[in-house]
Protein backbone atom coordinates (compact mmCIF):
# COMPACT_ATOMS: atom_id res chain seq x y z
CA UNK A 1 0.00 0.00 0.00
CA UNK A 2 1.36 3.50 -1.07
CA UNK A 3 2.38 5.88 1.77
CA UNK A 4 1.37 9.12 1.06
CA UNK A 5 -1.40 10.33 3.67
CA UNK A 6 -0.20 13.82 4.49
CA UNK A 7 -1.18 14.19 0.64
CA UNK A 8 -4.62 12.29 0.36
CA UNK A 9 -7.94 14.21 1.09
CA UNK A 10 -9.66 12.60 3.88
CA UNK A 11 -11.56 10.07 1.16
CA UNK A 12 -8.75 8.75 -0.22
CA UNK A 13 -7.37 8.59 3.68
CA UNK A 14 -9.40 6.24 4.82
CA UNK A 15 -9.30 3.82 1.82
CA UNK A 16 -5.40 4.07 1.97
CA UNK A 17 -5.80 2.83 5.65
CA UNK A 18 -8.44 0.42 5.13
CA UNK A 19 -7.78 -1.12 1.44
CA UNK A 20 -7.25 -4.62 2.00
CA UNK A 21 -10.62 -4.89 3.91
CA UNK A 22 -12.64 -2.82 1.41
CA UNK A 23 -14.62 -4.11 -1.35
CA UNK A 24 -14.25 -1.34 -3.32
CA UNK A 25 -13.81 2.07 -4.08
CA UNK A 26 -15.61 3.50 -6.48
CA UNK A 27 -18.98 4.80 -7.93
CA UNK A 28 -21.03 5.58 -10.60
CA UNK A 29 -20.60 9.80 -11.77
CA UNK A 30 -23.68 10.64 -9.32
CA UNK A 31 -24.63 9.01 -6.28
CA UNK A 32 -28.26 7.19 -5.89
CA UNK A 33 -29.32 10.39 -3.47
CA UNK A 34 -28.09 12.30 -6.71
CA UNK A 35 -29.70 10.99 -9.43
CA UNK A 36 -32.88 13.83 -9.52
CA UNK A 37 -31.78 16.69 -9.50
CA UNK A 38 -32.78 19.61 -7.26
CA UNK A 39 -33.58 22.26 -9.95
CA UNK A 40 -33.14 22.07 -13.86
CA UNK A 41 -32.17 24.56 -15.89
CA UNK A 42 -33.33 23.56 -19.50
CA UNK A 43 -31.13 25.26 -22.04
CA UNK A 44 -32.49 24.09 -25.08
CA UNK A 45 -35.67 27.01 -23.91
CA UNK A 46 -35.73 30.85 -24.07
CA UNK A 47 -36.70 30.70 -20.69
CA UNK A 48 -34.19 28.62 -19.16
CA UNK A 49 -31.28 30.09 -21.02
CA UNK A 50 -32.47 33.12 -19.81
CA UNK A 51 -32.16 32.13 -16.10
CA UNK A 52 -28.63 32.21 -16.72
CA UNK A 53 -28.04 34.29 -18.86
CA UNK A 54 -26.97 31.95 -21.92
CA UNK A 55 -26.12 32.56 -25.03
CA UNK A 56 -25.77 29.99 -27.67
CA UNK A 57 -23.48 30.46 -30.95
CA UNK A 58 -22.78 28.30 -33.44
CA UNK A 59 -19.97 27.48 -36.54
CA UNK A 60 -18.81 25.02 -38.60
CA UNK A 61 -15.64 23.18 -37.84
CA UNK A 62 -13.63 21.79 -40.68
CA UNK A 63 -9.90 19.99 -40.91
CA UNK A 64 -7.05 22.06 -42.08
CA UNK A 65 -3.72 20.65 -43.30
CA UNK A 66 -1.06 21.75 -40.96
CA UNK A 67 2.97 21.24 -40.64
CA UNK A 68 3.45 19.49 -37.16
CA UNK A 69 6.59 17.38 -35.67
CA UNK A 70 6.74 14.40 -36.04
CA UNK A 71 7.82 11.28 -33.75
CA UNK A 72 10.93 11.87 -32.47
CA UNK A 73 13.76 9.36 -30.69
CA UNK A 74 11.81 10.02 -27.36
CA UNK A 75 8.47 8.79 -28.53
CA UNK A 76 7.26 12.48 -28.37
CA UNK A 77 6.29 15.42 -31.09
CA UNK A 78 9.90 16.28 -31.73
CA UNK A 79 10.63 14.75 -34.58
CA UNK A 80 11.14 16.58 -38.28
CA UNK A 81 7.95 18.41 -39.41
CA UNK A 82 5.32 16.32 -41.81
CA UNK A 83 2.06 16.97 -42.53
CA UNK A 84 -1.06 16.63 -40.80
CA UNK A 85 -4.57 17.75 -39.62
CA UNK A 86 -6.08 20.30 -37.18
CA UNK A 87 -9.04 21.04 -36.29
CA UNK A 88 -10.29 24.93 -36.94
CA UNK A 89 -10.92 26.85 -35.50
CA UNK A 90 -9.66 26.43 -32.37
CA UNK A 91 -12.98 27.14 -30.11
CA UNK A 92 -12.35 25.37 -26.86
CA UNK A 93 -10.17 28.20 -25.64
CA UNK A 94 -10.81 30.45 -22.93
CA UNK A 95 -11.50 33.50 -23.92
CA UNK A 96 -12.21 32.69 -27.86
CA UNK A 97 -13.83 35.33 -29.54
CA UNK A 98 -16.62 33.79 -30.98
CA UNK A 99 -18.77 37.33 -31.32
CA UNK A 100 -18.60 36.73 -35.34
CA UNK A 101 -20.21 33.04 -35.22
CA UNK A 102 -24.07 32.83 -35.97
CA UNK A 103 -25.75 33.86 -32.59
CA UNK A 104 -28.75 30.99 -32.58
CA UNK A 105 -31.90 30.85 -30.15
CA UNK A 106 -32.00 27.77 -28.01
CA UNK A 107 -35.33 26.21 -29.38
CA UNK A 108 -33.11 25.64 -32.57
CA UNK A 109 -30.65 23.52 -31.30
CA UNK A 110 -32.87 20.96 -32.96
CA UNK A 111 -31.85 22.16 -36.12
CA UNK A 112 -29.99 20.09 -38.55
CA UNK A 113 -26.63 21.64 -39.51
CA UNK A 114 -23.54 21.30 -40.81
CA UNK A 115 -23.31 20.07 -44.55
CA UNK A 116 -23.52 16.07 -43.18
CA UNK A 117 -21.68 13.22 -44.23
CA UNK A 118 -17.71 13.46 -41.88
CA UNK A 119 -18.38 16.82 -40.72
CA UNK A 120 -17.71 18.65 -37.59
CA UNK A 121 -19.47 21.85 -35.69
CA UNK A 122 -18.61 24.02 -32.83
CA UNK A 123 -21.55 25.18 -30.31
CA UNK A 124 -20.61 27.62 -27.60
CA UNK A 125 -22.17 29.40 -24.80
CA UNK A 126 -21.76 31.09 -21.65
CA UNK A 127 -23.72 31.35 -18.07
CA UNK A 128 -23.75 32.82 -15.04
CA UNK A 129 -25.34 31.44 -12.25
CA UNK A 130 -27.79 33.83 -10.38
CA UNK A 131 -28.61 33.80 -6.48
CA UNK A 132 -31.73 31.30 -6.80
CA UNK A 133 -33.20 28.62 -9.70
CA UNK A 134 -36.50 28.34 -8.94
CA UNK A 135 -37.12 27.19 -4.75
CA UNK A 136 -32.98 26.60 -4.80
CA UNK A 137 -30.45 28.70 -3.34
CA UNK A 138 -27.56 27.76 -5.82
CA UNK A 139 -24.67 29.12 -3.62
CA UNK A 140 -22.37 26.13 -2.40
CA UNK A 141 -24.93 23.72 -4.54
CA UNK A 142 -23.29 21.26 -7.52
CA UNK A 143 -23.78 22.44 -11.02
CA UNK A 144 -23.80 19.65 -13.79
CA UNK A 145 -23.80 20.69 -17.92
CA UNK A 146 -25.16 17.74 -19.73
CA UNK A 147 -25.69 18.01 -23.12
CA UNK A 148 -26.56 15.43 -25.94
CA UNK A 149 -25.23 15.73 -29.45
CA UNK A 150 -26.32 13.79 -32.25
CA UNK A 151 -24.14 12.20 -32.95
CA UNK A 152 -21.25 12.59 -30.80
CA UNK A 153 -19.40 15.87 -28.98
CA UNK A 154 -16.59 16.78 -26.57
CA UNK A 155 -17.01 19.40 -24.12
CA UNK A 156 -14.79 22.15 -22.94
CA UNK A 157 -14.99 24.08 -20.33
CA UNK A 158 -13.37 27.27 -19.28
CA UNK A 159 -10.78 26.40 -21.89
CA UNK A 160 -9.68 22.86 -20.19
CA UNK A 161 -11.08 19.83 -21.58
CA UNK A 162 -10.84 16.74 -19.32
CA UNK A 163 -8.67 13.54 -20.82
CA UNK A 164 -7.70 11.12 -18.64
CA UNK A 165 -6.69 7.83 -19.38
CA UNK A 166 -9.28 5.04 -19.01
CA UNK A 167 -12.21 7.95 -18.43
CA UNK A 168 -15.47 6.85 -19.90
CA UNK A 169 -17.11 9.62 -19.56
CA UNK A 170 -17.50 13.91 -18.70
CA UNK A 171 -16.13 15.92 -21.36
CA UNK A 172 -14.21 13.43 -23.94
CA UNK A 173 -16.77 11.63 -26.61
CA UNK A 174 -18.63 8.46 -25.62
CA UNK A 175 -20.80 7.37 -28.58
CA UNK A 176 -23.90 7.97 -30.94
CA UNK A 177 -26.45 10.32 -28.44
CA UNK A 178 -24.52 9.34 -25.31
CA UNK A 179 -24.62 11.99 -22.78
CA UNK A 180 -21.78 14.04 -21.86
CA UNK A 181 -22.16 14.95 -17.86
CA UNK A 182 -19.60 17.88 -16.40
CA UNK A 183 -19.56 19.15 -13.22
CA UNK A 184 -19.25 22.76 -13.44
CA UNK A 185 -18.82 23.71 -10.02
CA UNK A 186 -19.27 21.69 -6.39
CA UNK A 187 -19.40 24.41 -4.34
CA UNK A 188 -21.31 26.98 -6.69
CA UNK A 189 -21.12 31.12 -6.10
CA UNK A 190 -23.89 33.65 -6.78
CA UNK A 191 -22.29 35.17 -9.87
CA UNK A 192 -20.00 32.88 -11.19
CA UNK A 193 -19.58 32.01 -14.82
CA UNK A 194 -18.57 29.66 -17.05
CA UNK A 195 -17.60 29.19 -20.49
CA UNK A 196 -18.65 26.58 -22.68
CA UNK A 197 -17.65 24.94 -26.03
CA UNK A 198 -19.01 21.64 -27.53
CA UNK A 199 -17.20 20.42 -30.65
CA UNK A 200 -19.91 18.29 -32.21
CA UNK A 201 -19.43 15.43 -34.76
CA UNK A 202 -21.05 13.27 -37.52
CA UNK A 203 -20.47 9.95 -36.79
CA UNK A 204 -19.12 7.17 -37.84
CA UNK A 205 -16.56 9.17 -39.18
CA UNK A 206 -15.53 5.82 -41.41
CA UNK A 207 -18.85 5.35 -42.08
CA UNK A 208 -19.60 8.45 -43.84
CA UNK A 209 -23.01 9.27 -42.81
CA UNK A 210 -26.09 10.73 -44.38
CA UNK A 211 -27.18 12.69 -41.45
CA UNK A 212 -26.47 16.32 -40.13
CA UNK A 213 -25.72 17.55 -36.15
CA UNK A 214 -27.96 18.24 -33.61
CA UNK A 215 -28.75 19.13 -30.10
CA UNK A 216 -31.00 16.66 -28.64
CA UNK A 217 -30.96 18.19 -25.17
CA UNK A 218 -28.89 20.62 -23.15
CA UNK A 219 -29.54 21.24 -19.61
CA UNK A 220 -27.81 22.61 -15.99
CA UNK A 221 -28.61 20.14 -13.58
CA UNK A 222 -28.13 21.60 -9.95
CA UNK A 223 -28.00 19.74 -6.70
CA UNK A 224 -28.33 21.10 -3.06
CA UNK A 225 -25.43 21.16 -0.54
CA UNK A 226 -25.67 17.65 1.88
CA UNK A 227 -25.81 18.01 5.38
CA UNK A 228 -22.59 16.31 6.74
CA UNK A 229 -23.44 12.52 8.38
CA UNK A 230 -21.46 13.01 11.29
CA UNK A 231 -19.24 9.84 12.04
CA UNK A 232 -18.40 9.41 15.86
CA UNK A 233 -14.76 9.77 16.82
CA UNK A 234 -15.18 6.20 18.34
CA UNK A 235 -15.27 4.64 14.64
CA UNK A 236 -12.57 6.50 13.37
CA UNK A 237 -10.78 5.40 15.84
CA UNK A 238 -11.59 1.83 15.62
CA UNK A 239 -9.88 2.13 12.22
CA UNK A 240 -6.29 3.30 13.23
CA UNK A 241 -6.45 5.56 16.94
CA UNK A 242 -4.18 7.98 15.09
CA UNK A 243 -6.64 8.98 12.40
CA UNK A 244 -8.35 11.34 14.19
CA UNK A 245 -5.10 13.61 13.89
CA UNK A 246 -5.52 14.51 10.64
CA UNK A 247 -9.02 13.59 9.57
CA UNK A 248 -11.76 15.49 10.99
CA UNK A 249 -13.79 13.60 13.89
CA UNK A 250 -16.81 14.62 12.21
CA UNK A 251 -15.42 13.16 8.51
CA UNK A 252 -18.53 10.56 7.19
CA UNK A 253 -16.79 6.98 6.25
CA UNK A 254 -18.77 6.66 2.56
CA UNK A 255 -18.81 3.23 0.12
CA UNK A 256 -18.31 4.52 -3.23
CA UNK A 257 -18.72 1.35 -4.49
CA UNK A 258 -18.25 -2.73 -4.75
CA UNK A 259 -18.01 -5.87 -6.56
CA UNK A 260 -13.44 -5.83 -6.75
CA UNK A 261 -11.57 -8.91 -5.43
CA UNK A 262 -9.10 -7.24 -3.25
CA UNK A 263 -8.39 -3.66 -3.32
CA UNK A 264 -4.34 -2.34 -2.65
CA UNK A 265 -2.33 0.56 -3.14
CA UNK A 266 -4.52 3.42 -3.46
CA UNK A 267 -2.86 6.62 -4.17
CA UNK A 268 -4.58 9.86 -5.49
CA UNK A 269 -3.37 12.06 -8.00
CA UNK A 270 -3.46 15.96 -7.75
CA UNK A 271 -5.32 16.45 -11.13
CA UNK A 272 -8.35 14.96 -9.37
CA UNK A 273 -8.24 10.78 -9.28
CA UNK A 274 -7.95 7.76 -7.06
CA UNK A 275 -5.30 4.98 -8.65
CA UNK A 276 -5.76 1.72 -6.84
CA UNK A 277 -5.06 -1.94 -7.95
CA UNK A 278 -6.71 -4.94 -7.66
CA UNK A 279 -3.96 -7.93 -8.17
CA UNK A 280 -6.08 -10.55 -8.46
CA UNK A 281 -7.74 -9.06 -11.18
CA UNK A 282 -5.03 -7.59 -12.91
CA UNK A 283 -6.09 -4.24 -13.31
CA UNK A 284 -5.16 -0.31 -11.77
CA UNK A 285 -8.70 1.61 -11.57
CA UNK A 286 -9.46 5.14 -11.76
CA UNK A 287 -12.24 6.62 -9.73
CA UNK A 288 -13.12 10.49 -9.99
CA UNK A 289 -16.31 12.08 -8.34
CA UNK A 290 -17.38 12.95 -12.17
CA UNK A 291 -16.70 10.00 -13.68
CA UNK A 292 -16.58 7.06 -11.48
CA UNK A 293 -14.79 3.62 -11.79
CA UNK A 294 -12.83 2.69 -14.83
CA UNK A 295 -10.15 1.14 -15.81
CA UNK A 296 -6.64 2.72 -15.86
CA UNK A 297 -4.60 -0.05 -17.13
CA UNK A 298 -5.41 -3.35 -17.87
CA UNK A 299 -3.00 -6.29 -17.61
CA UNK A 300 -1.41 -4.36 -14.88
CA UNK A 301 1.19 -6.68 -13.37
CA UNK A 302 1.58 -9.57 -15.86
CA UNK A 303 0.45 -11.13 -19.25
CA UNK A 304 2.52 -14.58 -19.53
CA UNK A 305 0.67 -17.37 -20.83
CA UNK A 306 0.82 -19.10 -17.38
CA UNK A 307 -1.16 -15.93 -15.72
CA UNK A 308 -3.89 -18.82 -14.39
CA UNK A 309 -1.02 -20.27 -12.00
CA UNK A 310 -0.88 -16.52 -9.98
CA UNK A 311 -3.51 -16.18 -7.30
CA UNK A 312 -2.33 -12.18 -7.44
CA UNK A 313 -1.14 -11.46 -11.26
CA UNK A 314 -1.34 -7.86 -10.79
CA UNK A 315 -0.33 -4.59 -9.70
CA UNK A 316 0.38 -3.66 -6.16
CA UNK A 317 1.60 -0.57 -4.40
CA UNK A 318 1.15 2.52 -6.69
CA UNK A 319 2.82 5.89 -5.98
CA UNK A 320 3.69 9.02 -7.49
CA UNK A 321 7.32 10.47 -8.24
CA UNK A 322 8.49 14.42 -7.75
CA UNK A 323 7.19 14.98 -11.47
CA UNK A 324 3.58 12.52 -10.46
CA UNK A 325 4.53 10.07 -13.01
CA UNK A 326 3.18 6.59 -11.76
CA UNK A 327 4.98 4.47 -10.31
CA UNK A 328 3.99 0.42 -10.18
CA UNK A 329 5.20 -2.55 -7.94
CA UNK A 330 4.49 -5.30 -10.74
CA UNK A 331 4.02 -8.61 -8.37
CA UNK A 332 4.07 -11.05 -11.81
CA UNK A 333 6.29 -9.00 -13.82
CA UNK A 334 8.60 -9.19 -10.36
CA UNK A 335 9.89 -5.93 -11.00
CA UNK A 336 9.13 -1.96 -10.09
CA UNK A 337 8.09 0.07 -13.13
CA UNK A 338 7.03 3.84 -14.24
CA UNK A 339 4.27 4.63 -16.34
CA UNK A 340 5.42 7.59 -18.27
CA UNK A 341 3.29 10.43 -19.57
CA UNK A 342 3.63 9.26 -22.98
CA UNK A 343 2.57 5.66 -22.28
CA UNK A 344 5.64 4.16 -22.74
CA UNK A 345 6.97 2.03 -19.45
CA UNK A 346 9.87 2.26 -17.81
CA UNK A 347 11.54 -0.59 -16.03
CA UNK A 348 13.18 1.06 -12.74
CA UNK A 349 14.08 -2.44 -10.66
CA UNK A 350 13.76 -6.02 -10.88
CA UNK A 351 16.66 -7.36 -9.09
CA UNK A 352 18.55 -6.73 -6.07
CA UNK A 353 22.22 -7.41 -6.04
CA UNK A 354 22.03 -9.58 -9.38
CA UNK A 355 19.43 -11.81 -8.30
CA UNK A 356 15.73 -11.17 -9.30
CA UNK A 357 12.96 -9.42 -7.41
CA UNK A 358 9.90 -12.31 -6.11
CA UNK A 359 7.06 -10.19 -5.59
CA UNK A 360 7.54 -6.72 -4.33
CA UNK A 361 4.26 -5.06 -2.94
CA UNK A 362 4.99 -1.79 -1.28
CA UNK A 363 5.95 1.59 -2.65
CA UNK A 364 6.67 4.92 -1.12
Amino acid sequence: MSRQHANLPATALLLALAAPALAGVARSPLSAEEARPDAIVDLATREGASLVSATWRYADARLVEIQSPGVGLDLKASGAPGRTLDVSPPAGAAGFDDSSWTRIEPESLTDRRGPGRVSFAWYRLRLTLPARIGALTTRGATVVFEIVVDDAAEVWVDGKLPVVLGQTTGGVARGFNAPNRVVLTRDARPGESHEIAVFAQNAPVSASPRNFIWVRSATLDLYAPKPEEAVSRGTIERLDPTLDRIVPAAARIEKLADGFLFTEGPVWHPDGYLLFSDPNTNTIYRWSETDGISVYRAKSGYAGVDVGEYGQPGSNGLTLDALGRLTIAEHGRRRISRLERNGVVTLLADRYEGRRLNSPNDLV
